[in-house]
């Protein structure tokens, strides 16, 4: 302890207060107490004092870090407080206030290890999660001093950050095979080798990035005051190049990889939580790109990520809220033009992205199992407007209506009891039904999906294979199968031979809506593809002869999909194709443009 005087300087002091400074009590007589104690090296505490000595305050207490006379440093906790009034006067007269000072270096030892345990892995030694957000909170928190294109070290940072986030390919196979024993001293030289890539990144720069383990096989390095993607992506690379090489651990050869994902960014306007995010989508990226790989992360893409989850997140309640909608293209026999079917064709009214063709939307509904219940709404709603064109054109041979069926829907579901259903409440005939599965879900049914198409079968409804020859193209499979009609890809028919004016025709049909179907869609190509195709052999028109003619001698009809010409048509017509549907005959068109095309009896170009 030391008395001081009104003005701060050191009255007396007892020996234990002159040993922590490494000196003798009477030396100090006369001394600045603030000096003494470090009292003026900030602002806030240097005022607090002032106000003690000046009766306006009642006690201050800080800690300190005070340098030893031996050279050693020890840390105390300073307590300044006003003598009472009875204490008897000093030398000088009466004594103004009274200093104490604490040697607490030991707990402050002790703080910092428990600190240190707390915030490091104890099977890489890396710093944790805790202390990655933390250094990461403070990065992003940092007032920039220098911009990025002029990075000096001694003038300050460049006020970006970039992360590189990685995650290792397989990691759980070893834990799994060899036991968490190997697998932790495989972690720990993981964590060796990033750090070492870490230090050698940090040549010619203030500071190493941060390395840190987030949790079981993922890791981080964190770059403060970035210089741009190009850092971020040699240190990706550097990191690869530095896992390639396989481990020694305890007596095996493991090799492992990683997939990275790569953020850089200005520092200002985005949070730890952001950054995260993005690394961690990008990371996942990588790894569905091919694992051992880094990948950057790109803002156009996670747009399109983001949009997708809005479109997941509201399927379920858009099918409650009533926002799908039915339309229909035709399905024209080839050698009269008169409308035989439709096939209905889903449509989504999204409040927030307008209306989305089932591209958009049917994968994500097949995913989620949203299918089931979107499905039943399709399936009800195409046959009661099948049944309902019936009654209104009386005079005209009823026209069937194709739907499109997952095989999730088999298995989600009972199909046979919900055909049956929808059948009895709209009066519609079975044979006025026909179901649409793809090549590749029929070709491959077994078991329950096999035994509810062939229940359908015998109840009298249409079963049909769309897309076919894109999958198995297995026709011998087709004996054994309940099936009554294919429908060929669009892409044979895109194979044929046709004049160089007719593409230029139908793209111009293309172009007039802003939307094509999927199948169509991916049909479709270039106005130079469709050149190169003209000049090519007539093989895809051989092709389609025999499939017809098989699927013939099987029973079968043929539907051409993707019709585009009226060259297409004719040569489809002469090798005995059945119906065909496309921009030729007509577009997807809502329930009143059919009744239209009823009353016309035959369906030209539209």
């Amino acid at each position: 302890m030391a008395v001081l005087d009104g003005d701060g300087l050191v009255v007396s002091a007892n020996d234990t207060f002159g040993a922590l400074l490494g000196t003798g009590p009477d030396e100090l007589a006369g001394q600045v107490a603030a000096d003494l104690v470090d009292l003026a090296s900030d602002t806030r505490t240097w005022h607090a004092y002032r106000e003690v000595l000046r009766g306006r305050q009642a006690r201050l207490r800080c800690t300190r870090r005070l340098k030893h006379a031996d050279g050693r440093s020890l840390w105390v906790q300073v307590t300044v407080a006003p003598l009472p009034p009875e204490s008897p006067p000093g030398p000088a007269g009466p004594p103004g206030v009274l200093l104490s000072i604490a040697d607490v270096s030991a707990r402050r030892e002790l703080q910092a290890r428990l600190r240190h345990v707390r915030m490091h892995d104890p099977v890489t030694r890396l710093p944790n999660r805790t202390l990655f957000f933390e250094r990461l909170s403070a990065a992003l928190e940092a007032e920039p001093t220098a911009p990025a294109e002029s990075y000096d070290e001694e003038r300050g940072g460049t006020g970006r950050i970039g992360l590189c986030y990685l995650d290792l390919d397989g990691f759980k196979a070893v834990n799994d095979t060899l036991g968490h024993h190997v697998g932790d001293r495989l972690l720990a030289a993981v964590a060796q080798r990033l750090t070492s890539c870490a230090d050698a990144a940090a040549h010619g720069r203030a500071g190493a990035p941060l390395v840190a383990r987030l949790g079981g096989d993922e890791f981080a390095l964190l770059v403060e005051d970035s210089t741009g993607t190009e850092q971020l992506a040699g240190l990706a690379e550097s990191v690869l190049t530095a896992l390639q090489a396989p481990f020694e651990i305890s007596g095996r050869r493991l090799s492992v990889s990683a997939s990275i994902g790569v953020v850089e960014r200005q520092a200002a306007g985005t949070s730890a939580t952001a950054l995260m995010q993005a690394a961690d989508t990008t990371l996942y990226w990588a790894k569905a790109d091919g694992r051992a790989r880094w990948t950057l992360f790109d803002p156009e893409r996670n747009a399109h990520r983001m949009t997708r989850q809005a479109l997941v997140s509201t399927l379920r309640a858009a099918v409650e809220r009533g926002e799908f909608t039915l339309e229909y293209q035709p399905l024209v026999g080839m050698d009269d033009g008169r409308l035989r079917g439709v096939e209905a064709l889903v449509r989504w009214r999204h409040p927030q992205f307008g209306v989305l063709t089932p591209n958009r939307f049917i994968t994500l509904a097949e995913e989620d199992g949203s299918i089931v219940p979107l499905g039943r709404w399709i399936l009800a709603t195409a046959c009661r407007q099948a049944r309902r064109w019936q009654l209104d054109h009386p005079d005209e041979p009823p026209i069937f209506v194709s739907v499109n069926v997952a095989v999730r829907q088999v298995w989600d579901s009972d199909l046979v009891a919900d055909v049956a259903q929808v059948l009895a409440e709209t009066g519609l005939a079975p044979h006025l039904l026909q179901l649409e599965l793809t090549e590749s879900a029929v070709m491959g049914s077994a078991g329950r999906p096999l035994q509810a198409l062939r229940a359908l079968s015998d109840m009298g409804v249409h079963i049909a294979i769309d897309d076919f020859g894109t999958g198995y193209s297995n026709l011998a499979y087709l004996s054994r199968l309940p099936v009554s009609a294919l429908k060929l890809d669009g892409s044979f028919v895109r194979g044929f031979q046709y004049e160089e004016r007719q593409p230029r025709e139908a793209e111009a049909r293309q172009a007039e809506s802003p939307e094509t179907e999927p199948r169509q869609a991916q049909a479709r190509q270039t106005r130079s593809e469709e050149a190169a195709v003209n000049r090519s052999s007539p093989a895809d028109e051989v092709i389609v002869e025999a499939m017809i003619q098989l699927a013939h001698r099987l029973g079968l009809t043929v539907t051409a999909e993707c019709v585009e010409t009226s060259d297409q048509a004719s040569r489809l017509r002469r090798i005995g194709c059945d119906t065909g549907q496309g921009w030729l005959y007509s577009r997807p068109v809502p329930p009143d443009r059919i009744s239209e095309l009823l009353d016309g009896h035959a369906c030209g170009r539209r």
